[in-house]
């Protein structure tokens, strides 16, 4: 007759196997609780009349590009951004109505298809000079900041900045001009090259704890995308100037405290702010 200690070691083993946990599933999910991870914490954003200076990292496993980009769906109804799943190459509802409008070729099709189109934002990993005990942060920037950060890596003089040995610091100035509406963000690098820090073991410990766009951006189902462009069109697709002064409403009823736009209650805000910049505004209304 067997004991209740006979083939002890096999069962354990049996039951290590089949409860086996991912820890590095629960320091994320620890994280989330704690506000560690959430966007207040991780997104970083140049603020109005200061310059800072920064360091940039490359993306892991990006292709071998050092920036990322994601394309979000704008001004659908009360959704702020909606990650489109067609650059992930996953089915899309929004793709699928773009490309049947296409096909259509009327007038009225192109116009509508033309406010369904998705908006790139890009995005560095960036150490903030004077405030490196928060670690590794995420800026989101447009087009202009993109291409001036593209164009000075493409220069011989400087080549690939985000190098943790002998990269170059960049820095960032954010200046509204007399009788414009939003401030200019404008970036350059710093003449010398330098380490990410003195300090090999705080290299590895950032370089070891990147923070990830795909824990802070996630796609809709299918079901719920397609839910969300039926009740659009159902309620009436706004023409486009109504679309314009609609997105500017929502903009100036945001709250009027300087709140961080990136935090996770941002959306829950009933207040209105006044954005500084046109970076400061898109965030908000993408809800980054």
């Amino acid at each position: 007759m067997e004991t209740p200690f006979e083939n002890s070691d096999s069962k354990v083993t049996n039951l290590e196997v089949e409860m086996a946990i991912d820890f590095e599933a629960l320091r994320r999910k620890l994280g989330q609780l704690s506000g560690n991870n959430s966007r207040r914490n991780v997104m970083w954003r140049p603020q109005e009349g200061e310059t800072s200076t920064v360091r940039l990292i490359a993306f892991p496993d990006n292709d071998g590009q050092p920036f990322a980009e994601r394309w979000f769906y704008y001004g659908i109804g009360a959704n702020r951004g909606l990650l489109t799943p067609h650059q992930f190459g996953k089915p899309d509802p929004f793709q699928e109505l773009i490309n049947k409008l296409r096909d259509d070729g009327s007038k009225e099709s192109y116009e509508l298809a033309k406010k369904l189109y998705p908006k790139m934002r890009s995005y560095a990993l960036v150490v903030v000079r004077g405030e490196e005990d928060k670690g590794v942060r995420i800026w989101s920037f447009g087009k202009t900041v993109y291409q001036e950060l593209l164009n000075i890596m493409l220069d011989e003089d400087f080549g690939d900045i985000t190098d943790p040995l002998e990269g170059f610091d960049v820095k960032v100035e954010c200046v509204k001009q007399p009788g414009r509406k939003w401030a200019n963000t404008s970036v350059r690098a710093r003449p010398r090259s330098s380490a990410l820090s003195d300090d090999k073991k705080q290299i590895k410990e950032w370089m070891d704890n990147l923070p990830s766009l795909d824990e802070l951006y996630t796609c809709k189902s299918y079901e719920e995308l397609e839910k969300i462009i039926n009740e659009w069109l159902d309620a009436g697709a706004p023409d486009e100037d109504t679309a314009r002064a609609m997105q500017q409403q929502q903009q100036e009823q945001r709250q009027e405290s300087n709140d961080n736009p990136f935090s996770a209650d941002q959306s829950e805000s009933t207040s209105s702010t006044k954005y500084k910049d046109l970076d400061d505004a898109f965030n908000d209304l993408a809800n980054f």
